[in-house]
């Protein structure tokens, strides 16, 4: 009969040790030991499906072909945008995200878009029922047949399943809640979500079949279980939104296979997720009209260039300590800007509140956004509005200087594609053979320049605004 013992595993990088520890040797993290009960198999024995495959024989580097695999294509483009252009044959993915997101959704539709295809889809559902899962595929419009429905907890079972159907794609909802017989401990325990996954990765790399994995989160937004999961598979995307909003971001953390940079847009209907071909539409709004403490900036995510709107409002405070307060951006950025508007910009921010959000609840953390933050801010203080056909990008250093970012001329061709028809950057930004022809480049060098080309000029209807020297007091 197998021994019992208990072990001790950090959840953030699975660490064992005999004992309890306060903090992880291995990854320093406090606090992070739980205890797992292991059985020790007998000698000669094999624990979990440890031990299964093929043995090969080492081969020298140069001998391994270095051909490209041929992506398999899900069907959903901004899916496929976040995984590199598709999932790799034998790739593992793991999706997380908070509860309600819409991970489930996502994979049921993936499962029918392969199915379209041709490809045999092996869903496991480990949360619910058939029934359950037939209710949600009707209202979701997914009616294939090549889907073969599987609810089962057992990963020896899933694994057995999968070798005789052989499917194109298989999908697992979720990992927390399947286990390994062989293993002791719950599902969705350190010990089981570990050797489960193991497993599950086995099976992709043997038999070369794409695997999707579901899982949970916790409070402080990580993938429940222990860190090592997110070590093990190849991709981690992670599904973003407010559940209170209609729309979804999905973000790439890792990706062996292409860029972490990239994201894919869809927004939540009543039929799923719609994918969303203008995410930019979705984050500026174009009915606002002219308003105070609002500006566009050019933002780039992956290779996909989005224009965001950045508002601001300030106002005198009530405390001894005004707030500074932000939503969609580094928090620690906004003290650095603001202390450079008060230093180089002339504005005097120290008896204000200030308050700074993306609109449409997007997250910005390129450098690029400071002169857009920037603005807003300025545009709120002075009471005085931003052309809404003008947008800007930059990153602000201490001496208040505009500095240039990446993929600037990109930046500018989506600002015109989409009817803007001012662009403030910094100097040298962008080559003059690379500029497009129906937008108006402004060049500036540093914060003040910035603030006095847009504060100068014409309001909308008309009426004279103030010089920008009276505007911006000199230091």
């Amino acid at each position: 009969m197998a021994k019992k013992r208990s072990i001790f595993f950090c959840k953030d990088c699975g660490h064992e040790s005999p004992k309890w520890l306060g903090r992880c040797p291995a990854c320093g993290e406090w606090n992070t030991f739980v205890e797992q009960e292991v059985s020790r198999a007998p000698a000669g024995g094999s624990r979990g499906s440890r031990g299964a495959g093929v043995r090969q024989d080492p081969v020298p580097l140069t001998e391994i072909r270095a051909d490209e695999t041929e992506r398999l294509v899900t069907g959903i483009g901004e899916l496929d945008r976040a995984l590199g252009g598709g999932v790799v044959p034998g790739g593992v993915v793991l999706v997380g995200g908070d509860p309600g997101i819409g991970k489930s959704t996502l994979l049921l539709q993936v499962s029918d878009a392969l199915a379209r295809t041709g490809e045999a889809v092996l869903y496991v559902s480990g949360e619910e029922s058939r029934s359950q899962l037939r209710m949600r595929a009707r209202r979701l419009g997914v009616e294939s047949s090549t889907i073969q429905v599987l609810t089962e907890t057992d990963v020896s079972r899933v694994i057995e399943v999968a070798g005789s159907l052989s499917p194109g794609a298989v999908i697992l909802d979720s990992i927390q809640t399947v286990f390994v017989p062989e293993i002791a401990g719950s599902p969705g325990s350190v010990s089981q979500v570990r050797e489960s996954a193991a497993a599950l990765v086995r099976l992709a790399k043997e038999t070369g079949t794409p695997v999707f994995l579901i899982g949970h989160v916790t409070k402080q937004g990580a993938i429940a279980g222990p860190r090592i999961l997110e070590h093990m598979v190849d991709t981690v995307l992670y599904f973003e939104g407010d559940k209170h909003l209609s729309y979804r971001i999905l973000r790439a953390v890792k990706n062996r296979y292409g860029s972490t940079d990239e994201i894919g847009v869809f927004e939540m209907t009543g039929r799923g997720l719609v994918e969303v071909d203008d995410p930019s539409g979705l984050f500026v709004s174009r009915e606002r009209g002219p308003t105070s403490g609002s500006a566009v900036i050019g933002t780039i995510e992956g290779t996909r260039a989005l224009m965001v709107e950045i508002q601001a409002l300030t106002g005198l405070t009530n405390y001894a300590t005004p707030q500074r307060s932000s939503t969609g951006i580094d928090r620690r950025r906004l003290p650095l800007l603001l202390a450079v508007l008060e230093r180089r910009g002339g504005l005097s921010l120290g008896n204000r509140d200030v308050f700074v959000s993306v609109a449409g609840g997007v997250r910005v953390e390129e450098p690029a956004a400071d002169l857009g933050i920037a603005l807003a801010v300025a545009s709120s203080y002075w009471d005085a509005e931003i052309d809404e056909r003008t947008a800007v990008f930059g990153e602000i250093g201490l001496g208040g200087e505009v500095r240039r970012v990446t993929l600037a001329a990109k930046r500018a061709q989506e600002a015109e594609r989409l009817g803007y028809t001012r662009l403030v950057v910094p100097k040298g930004a962008i080559p003059r053979e690379e500029r497009p022809k129906d937008i108006r480049i402004v060049e500036v060098g540093t914060v003040r320049e910035a603030i006095g080309a847009l504060i100068g000029g014409e309001r909308p209807g008309g009426r004279k605004k103030e010089t920008s020297t009276a505007q911006v007091p000199e230091i």
